[in-house]
């Protein structure tokens, strides 16, 4: 966001993060999000999914995924912790020069998929302490039922149905006010046009202060 005339802000791009269920389509939706802002405005935006694959620790948690090695569930936690960090750098220094960053998953699944899983709730949010906080969370919202009947579901590790419903409960728990319930049992143009009304509701139209940490 490069000026406030533009969208009115104070000159920083925001920080939107897409969470929810897996097969919920989030990934989708962040990127129709992110060509609809590089289509539409001068500041422009890049898109961040996590686990980053590409990145060492992102390459090892591809792995484990497919089922091809295996953590504990702490090293699990904070081997996705990490690869978070490894972004940090680099998604402060690209809402400095005033571009949007859309995060496809942050911290919030780290905690909810590993609290699901047994792990203490302030243990696993201490390794995420310090990341940015974001502007708007997009939460998608979508049954269980209709998660499963997409294609590709079953086929990564997590993706298993009572685990899905269990990180669903735990989302709940973390809900602030900046977050924004996506019905995902949409389809895929009806998600799209809630999406881009909350991004110009919630960030085009607000100033966006000093960038917190969560």
């Amino acid at each position: 966001m490069t000026n406030s005339s533009e969208n009115g802000t104070s000159g920083r791009g925001a920080l939107i993060v897409f969470e929810g269920m897996d097969r919920s389509g989030k990934s989708t939706q962040a990127r129709r999000l992110l060509n609809h802002i590089n289509a539409t405005t001068k500041h422009g935006a890049i898109l961040q999914p996590f686990p980053d694959r590409n990145e060492p620790i992102g390459q090892l948690i591809d792995r484990y995924l497919k089922r091809e090695i295996d953590f504990s569930e702490k090293a699990l936690h904070l081997a996705f912790s990490a690869n978070r960090w490894q972004k940090e750098p680099l998604i402060l220094e690209t809402i400095d020069k005033g571009v949007d960053v859309i995060c496809d998953r942050y911290a919030f699944s780290g905690v909810a998929y590993s609290m699901a899983k047994g792990l203490d709730r302030s243990w696993v949010r201490q390794s995420d302490v310090g990341l940015p906080r974001p502007d708007i969370v997009l939460y998608f919202e979508v049954s269980p039922e209709v998660a499963k009947s997409r294609g590709g579901f079953g086929e990564e590790r997590l993706e298993k149905e009572e685990l899905q419903r269990n990180v669903a409960k735990e989302m709940q728990g973390l809900r602030g006010e900046n977050w924004i319930i996506i019905n995902a049992n949409n389809d895929e143009d009806t998600v799209e046009r809630d999406v881009r009304i909350a991004y110009e509701n919630i960030i085009k139209t607000k100033e966006l202060g000093k960038l917190t940490e969560i």
